[in-house]
């Protein structure tokens, strides 16, 4: 795993500064590859990478190029499959200097072309200079695992794996985005391929992009699709538990491979269980397990990560996260995040990381997809007893169904019906709605935007983004299941933009740790989009097939156990007698009046609120995370400087052309 920055001047010769300003970017991402550096120098550009050592630890500097010298990469990523591509390669003639899969991509590229993207299976974003065209080549995979940043203007583009280090050059001026703040309040994240910075953009997920003297093309070379609602789902379950069965098992597999150990994360729910059953059944030797728990014992799951671990005879790191430390570390949070966030998750597993990284594991193996792609989360469930609902509006009883769904929120439990409809009630009737299983989220969490100053409300113009969402569905979209119409939004919206990114990449990173995710292996979300809906949401059984996959496999409690979504503790770790002064200091009124992005009387009234009250509302938590997070981001990368130290990187060489 690396980090890879560069800057290319479309009319100009190589500028003396040029080499300094990769420097410097990279030296801002240094965490993401703090083995060893390198910059590569042409005619007019430079590119270059930090590097995290993990396949090939010899002989895998970047950057590299292929056979010819024609084609330089600078790579950000693994492809698990380098090794069968390596040897179809050598059958085909091309000799290789390294074992490293890094020369395997540049050389397949050198061969394919950007067809070649349809043949990795990995998780990445890399850069590839093409010297004869004077072009560059960027693509990202296929659901965003891996980030890759970019600005352009007329007479240069820049690129970086974080927004942080296109900050380190003068040129590049430090805005928010208020369009994309709307969207942050909204959908959780922005809209790809917006940030939440003015001219920053990413590469979208899926997509590849040329850029050279005549400016930048984008396509995208994967699309997520399910099966049409009126195909034939007459699939035998038997069938599709062997056939998912084979899969997981490879794509475990082929993730295991490393030339330095691999552990895993071990939540206590069933998704990381079963990543673990798999691991210890191909490589039975000692397996390392990592596993966070909460003193705040509402969200505390640390009884069944230890079932799980003595299950498996793991040696397992199990380490709980007190208010303290998740206040103390959440700015640091930020910092990697670079976006605002709603909720304090992503600390808890920064911290996790760094425990990681503290015992000498560079790679872990998670479950995230499993939710998404096998219909794992509330919202799934939520959708369909809303349709249910929909069908008899008066009905009593159906809303009811509705609060069971939540039995760690103590206010759901509480409610009386009429509350109960009110919540759950916003647009009940509109099933036709193509983004129906989400508006009810959307429209909660939209209700944050009241807090914005008056500024950033007058340049939204009262516009719901929503249409913003309903212009990017797939031609085919219609045509899905509503489970399926769920499914994507979710894995399109908040898994790619949030939780791949703002809790999974840059929480790891910032601790030099490289997730894998097997349920992300684009064959097993093919499979996955292609199963009958019953066979993923069973009733109102989540990931059925997977439950039934993992009998005797994994200790039948964790099987059976209720779903319970990760949180962590919010309002008493941010704002309590024990709260750090700087959260005090962003948060005080001057600090609000001062950024301008906040009502300051809304948001003392907010604060009032919390201090007087012992459990505070989901909106208001959220709305306390949204405020804090935006304040410090606003403070980090628009009211400060960001100081580059390039004399940080290790093991830097320069290559020249």
């Amino acid at each position: 795993m690396c980090g890879i920055a560069g800057i290319y001047n479309y009319h100009s010769a190589q500028e003396p500064s040029t080499e300094q300003n990769v420097k410097k970017m990279l030296s801002l991402i240094n965490h993401r590859g703090p083995d060893e550096s390198g910059v590569l120098l042409d005619s007019n550009i430079g590119i270059g990478s930090v590097r995290l050592s993990i396949i090939d630890l010899s002989s895998g500097q970047q950057p590299m190029s292929d056979t010819t010298g024609r084609y330089w990469i600078v790579y950000n990523g693994e492809i698990f499959n380098y090794k069968e591509l390596r040897a179809d390669l050598i059958n085909k003639g091309i000799q290789f200097k390294t074992n490293c899969d890094t020369e395997v991509v540049v050389q397949m590229y050198a061969l394919y072309g950007h067809d070649c993207l349809t043949q990795f299976n990995g998780q990445f974003a890399f850069c590839i200079w093409d010297r004869n065209k004077k072009e560059l080549f960027l693509a990202r995979d296929r659901v965003g695992i891996r980030p890759l940043f970019y600005w352009a203007q007329k007479e240069a583009f820049a690129f970086c794996s974080e927004i942080k280090g296109l900050f380190s050059l003068d040129q590049i001026e430090r805005v928010l985005a208020k369009d994309s703040l709307s969207q942050i309040f909204t959908y959780w994240t922005t809209l790809t391929p917006n940030t939440p910075f003015k001219n920053i953009f990413e590469l979208q997920p899926g997509h590849y992009m040329h850029v050279n003297s005549n400016g930048i093309q984008t396509k995208k070379y994967w699309s997520m699709n399910f099966t049409s609602e009126k195909e034939n789902h007459n699939r035998n379950l038997t069938d599709s538990i062997e056939e998912l069965d084979n899969l997981l098992h490879d794509a475990v597999k082929i993730r295991l491979r490393a030339d330095v150990p691999v552990g895993a994360y071990l939540s206590g729910g069933l998704d990381s269980s079963v990543t673990t059953s798999y691991i210890n059944a191909i490589n039975p030797q000692v397996l390392n397990t990592f596993s966070i728990g909460f003193t705040d014992k509402v969200y505390d799951e640390t009884a069944y990560q230890i079932e799980a671990a003595k299950f498996f005879n793991t040696n397992h790191t199990a380490f709980s996260c007190t208010a303290e430390e998740l206040a103390e570390n959440f700015a640091e949070t930020i910092w990697h995040t670079e976006f605002p966030i709603l909720r304090t998750s992503p600390t808890p597993m920064f911290l996790l990381s760094k425990k990681v990284r503290e015992s000498n594991i560079k790679v872990v193996i998670t479950g995230e997809g499993a939710d998404e792609f096998l219909a794992g989360y509330n919202i799934f469930k939520e959708a369909k007893i809303r349709r249910f609902w929909a069908n008899e509006p008066n009905s009593k009883a159906r809303p009811r169904l509705l609060a069971k769904l939540y039995p760690y929120i103590p206010m759901m439990k509480e409610s009386p019906d009429l509350a109960l409809k009110m919540f759950f009630g916003y647009k009940l009737k509109e099933t036709e709605d193509p983004a129906y299983s989400h508006l009810l989220r959307w429209n909660n969490t939209g209700r944050l935007k009241s807090f914005f100053s008056d500024d950033i409300l007058s340049s939204q113009n009262g516009s719901r983004s929503i249409n913003e969402v309903y212009k990017t569905l797939p031609k085919d979209y219609a045509n899905w299941s509503d489970l399926s119409k769920s499914q994507y939004l979710e894995a399109t919206i908040f898994m790619s933009g949030y939780l791949l990114s703002s809790q999974g990449d840059r929480m790891a990173m910032g601790n030099s740790v490289e997730g894998r995710y097997p349920f992300l292996d684009y064959r097993v979300i093919e499979f996955c989009n292609n199963l009958p809906d019953n066979q993923k949401l069973n009733s109102l059984n989540e990931k059925f097939i997977l439950k039934r996959l993992s009998a005797g496999r994994i200790p039948s409690s964790i099987t059976q156990r209720p779903k319970q979504a990760y949180r962590a503790p919010i309002s008493g770790s941010l704002y309590s007698k024990n709260t750090p002064a700087y959260i005090f200091d962003i948060l005080s009124d001057t600090s609000i009046r001062s950024y301008g992005i906040f009502n300051p009387e809304k948001v003392e009234t907010l604060l009032a609120k919390i201090e007087r009250q012992e459990t505070s509302s989901e909106i208001d938590q959220m709305a306390l995370v949204g405020i804090l997070s935006t304040q410090l981001l606003y403070k980090m990368f628009i009211q400060e400087p960001i100081i580059a130290q390039p004399d940080r990187l290790m093991n830097y060489r320069v290559i020249e052309k």
